[in-house]
């Protein structure tokens, strides 16, 4: 029994054969996630566990955990986590911090990655398979456990398509948020999603109280076939009909991720096109600049995002530039790649300092 992979209602029902009171399970689940214990030892002889519950955890459960291989801390405070899991593969996860006074976690949902977006590090790595719940809640323990000040988001922003490791993923957003478990609101977890549309309209059925962040990029189909190979598999049309119901299901503007690549996607007819393609529907624009180490794509001088965010008023919806930090470590969007860059290495009490 895997005290880290297990929900509340699954806990439950691995323990109701020992008849524990609603207090006792929930005193074990809250020491595993709230207060993050080390041992099966330590949760077994939480208080108010009965003595049968504590005698069988301590012969039949585990709690696993990721090994911090190092960690990268750069200028602007972002904070990036190279973890080696047991089950084989290596992830990385990032610390961001928001002002002064929190935290919040962008976390791996796969090893690799199967969408092969062009601009992207990760995509580059190929798919190695998916993270059990375990493997993504221990990311989040890990880095709650250094942290100077309270964790109070998440976002599947890190390494993978999260809406392809839905099972998973979903069970650990529940942990995340539950009261007894990390304590995280529902609206500050978030799921990036690059456009699988199957996934978007299970998960606007069944009424999940995360965010999703689409990755459109160009409402130009072909222009966004050209870095997001997805587009061949679930066109944009399709994608837009899953995003209008998504709005309409939560009333909510959709937040649309576009990363601005200059010289390809930040011209007028790239705004009029958002305007075409998303009429009817409330979204918000989150402009996020390119961060690509191979030099293909370039970010936007100033004066060239400054233009389009004028085209972009044509929307009349709001537009933000969302910061993308840690660049010199390796840390912003879409650099994930479980390799080194520079930045500070910080001391890994236990674990090596660099990578092999």
């Amino acid at each position: 029994m895997n005290l880290k992979q297990l929900s509340l209602p699954e806990l439950e029902a691995a323990l109701a054969p020992l008849s524990p009171s609603p207090t006792a399970v929930r005193k074990v689940f809250a020491a595993v996630f709230a207060h993050g214990r080390k041992s099966v030892t330590e949760v077994a002889r939480s208080p108010q566990v009965p003595r049968r519950v504590t005698d069988y955890l301590e012969a039949h459960a585990e709690m696993p955990s990721l090994q911090i291989v190092e960690r990268r801390k750069a200028d602007d405070g972002f904070v990036k986590y190279l973890f080696d899991s047991p089950l084989g593969g290596r992830i990385e996860a990032v610390r961001i911090p928001i002002f002064d006074e929190k935290y919040v976690i962008c976390v791996s949902s796969q090893v690799g990655c199967a969408l092969a977006c062009d601009f992207c590090m990760t995509g580059k790595l190929g798919f190695k398979r998916n993270l059990f719940t375990w493997e993504i809640l221990d990311q989040v323990l890990q880095v709650r456990a250094e942290a100077d000040r309270p964790v109070r988001g998440v976002v599947f922003m890190g390494m993978g398509e999260p809406l392809l490791n839905y099972k998973e993923t979903l069970r650990a957003a529940g942990i995340l948020s539950n009261p007894a478990g990390f304590s995280i609101a529902g609206t500050a977890i978030t799921f990036s999603t690059a456009g699988h549309v199957p996934a978007i309209r299970r998960y606007t059925r069944e009424g999940h109280p995360y965010r999703l962040a689409f990755s459109v990029t160009s409402a130009m189909s072909e222009k966004r076939a050209k870095v997001l190979p997805i587009e061949k598999t679930h066109p944009l049309p399709e994608l837009i009909e899953a995003i209008r119901e998504y709005s309409q299901v939560r009333r909510e503007r959709a937040m649309i991720a576009y990363v601005a690549i200059s010289g390809f996607n930040l011209e007028r007819e790239d705004a009029e096109a958002l305007k075409v393609a998303f009429e009817g529907i409330p979204i918000k624009v989150d402009l996020i600049d390119v961060t690509d180490p191979t030099g293909k794509y370039l970010p936007p001088s100033a004066e060239e995002l400054s233009a389009f965010r004028d085209y972009l008023q044509i929307l009349k919806a709001p537009v933000a530039r969302r910061y993308s930090g840690g660049k010199e470590i390796g840390a912003a969007c879409g650099t994930l790649a479980a390799t080194q860059y520079g930045g500070t290495v910080m001391p890994v009490p236990g674990a090596a300092t660099t990578t092999p």
